[in-house]
């Protein structure tokens, strides 16, 4: 389990649970339920990273807070 804040909320429109991954950039995923987007989610966090080496780019470090609050 990665240790990035996920941000899971419903899409009325798209009528999903989307998972955002805020910390890095485009990061999202989506699913049916929570879990399966938080599950999601985990799987896009593995395939941004595992890009950013291949391609040198740099990683941020989890913050392992809230970003914001609203």
């Amino acid at each position: 389990m990665h240790r990035y804040e996920v941000i899971i909320y419903w899409s009325a429109e798209d009528r999903v649970f989307v998972a955002e991954v805020p910390e890095l950039p485009s990061c999202a995923a989506h699913g049916k339920t929570p879990a399966k987007a938080l599950a999601e989610a985990q799987q896009a966090i593995s395939l941004w990273l595992d890009t950013a080496r291949e391609f040198g780019d740099p990683i941020p470090e989890p913050k392992g807070r809230r970003l914001q609050y609203a």
